[in-house]
């Protein structure tokens, strides 16, 4: 994304269909869609693509404009943060359930941002019962937009009006130069935190509710020539924890956040230390070919001597023995010490996941690997590679051209992958090995 993207900010009282809306134009189910008040807690963001101009939406939890609830009065104070950063307000209201006290509060707040507010009157299924949404002037801020978002009716209308008010000196060209990080673990571990402390803004809602995140929220940012997209993820619960759809959303969430992710930080609350989740989590990046960074949080709380890295390093390389690539951090979010280093490592372990390497090099050093310890053999037969090539990146790929699949055992594989890395380094990434069997011509 641009650092000089349109931004378009979602806004309204809770239950009124922002998030259905927000997905609608976003085209994949990125909100958590429930009907239920307040399930939308964070900004979400997303990409969207109209008419060749791209532009960001944001998601917002609803406005309660008077409540001391916790949770509540901190949705307010991010949509009110969203709102500040838009640079148009798609404010939202129910058409079915007509005006209410708290629409009037919104739009007293959203005139004096001064800045162009869109009224969509949602749940307008019937293009015939548009009497309701008159009643929408009252609110002074223009035409309501009658749309569906349950049924996609309208919103091409409302994109054209959304694109028009768009100001001329903004990039609307699409952008693909960005680093996307996701920050995940077990609830409760400081992901929210770390993702603030890197920021130095108040961007997510911290608070010591276990679950307060439920989706995966995308922060961008730049910082000097490099331009990154966080994704803080809802906390991946056990399966026996996963009581409600919006629980079970979450881990599904998590795990796409992976998905989309080029590089994973893994955070673990370093007094609790390793659990079932993070090495389900490690798992997944892992298979998903993903680099990964393990980000030791709370590093502060621990009683510590001389040896504790180390110990403290070495039981994480025994629990996660299938990723001896993934380097180790130990920071604390709360007193910000080490935090500078997690987006340094970013850089560092997303360039070796990107490195590529001659054909030639790797043949000389796999030629290398070879005479040093013999490939195995079975019933007079051995195992011979007749050459190697690099074949991918995101993660390293490696294509091994052989003469028989049944001779080539994995801890050989293995061997050839460490010599590799030995040479060529390739830290914070899985490398993936492909065999290709060569067949002689008769």
């Amino acid at each position: 994304m641009s650092g000089n993207r349109p931004i378009v900010a979602i806004v309204g009282r809770p239950n009124v269909g922002k998030s259905t809306i927000f997905n609608r134009l976003a085209g994949q189910r990125i909100s958590i869609v429930e009907d239920t008040p307040g399930v939308t807690r964070d900004r979400i963001f997303a990409e969207v693509e109209w008419l060749d101009k791209y532009f960001t939406i944001i998601d917002t939890g609803g406005i309660e404009p008077n409540t001391d609830d916790i949770i509540l009065s901190q949705m307010r104070n991010q949509a009110m943060l969203a709102m500040d950063m838009a640079h148009i307000i798609l404010f939202i209201v129910d058409g079915k359930t007509g005006i209410t006290g708290a629409d009037k509060e919104i739009a007293q707040l959203l005139r004096k941002t001064n800045k162009p507010v869109i009224l969509v009157c949602n749940k307008v299924d019937n293009i015939n019962k548009l009497d309701n949404i008159y009643d929408f002037y009252e609110l002074g801020l223009g035409t309501p937009h009658p749309v569906s978002g349950a049924n996609s009716m309208g919103l091409g209308d409302l994109l054209d009006e959304v694109v028009e008010n768009f100001p001329a000196d903004l990039d609307v060209e699409l952008d693909e130069d960005i680093v996307k990080v996701a920050i995940t673990g077990k609830p409760n571990a400081g992901k929210s935190s770390i993702l603030n402390a890197i920021l130095g803004e108040n961007r997510v809602i911290v608070s010591p509710i276990a679950g307060t995140t439920r989706d995966a929220i995308d922060t961008y940012f730049e910082l000097g020539e490099n331009k990154y997209m966080l994704i803080d993820t809802a906390g991946i619960r056990r399966k026996s924890k996963v009581y409600e759809n919006v629980e079970r959303f979450s881990v599904i969430r998590a795990m796409s956040a992976v998905d989309r992710a080029d590089v994973v930080l893994i955070v673990i609350d370093a007094e609790e230390g390793v659990t079932e989740q993070d090495t389900k989590i490690a798992g997944i990046a892992h298979n998903e070919g993903k680099a990964c960074i393990f980000v030791v949080n709370k590093w502060d709380l621990v009683n510590k001597d001389n040896k504790s890295v180390s110990n403290y390093t070495r039981s994480i390389k025994e629990k996660f023995p299938f990723m001896p690539y993934a380097p180790i951090l130990f920071v604390s979010a709360l007193t910000k010490k080490r935090i500078d280093k997690i987006l340094d490592k970013v850089d560092y372990v997303s360039e070796e996941a990107a490195k590529r390497i001659s054909t030639s090099v790797i043949n000389e050093i796999v030629a290398e690997a070879v005479m040093m310890n013999q490939p195995p053999s079975d019933k007079g037969k051995r195992l011979k590679i007749y050459y190697a090539t690099q074949t991918g990146v995101k993660p390293p790929k490696f294509t091994l051209f052989i003469n028989d699949y049944k001779l080539c055992h994995f801890s050989y594989i293995r061997y050839l992958e460490n010599k590799i890395r030995e040479n060529f380094g390739f830290e914070g990434t899985p490398i993936k090995m492909e065999l290709k069997e060569k067949k002689k011509r008769r």
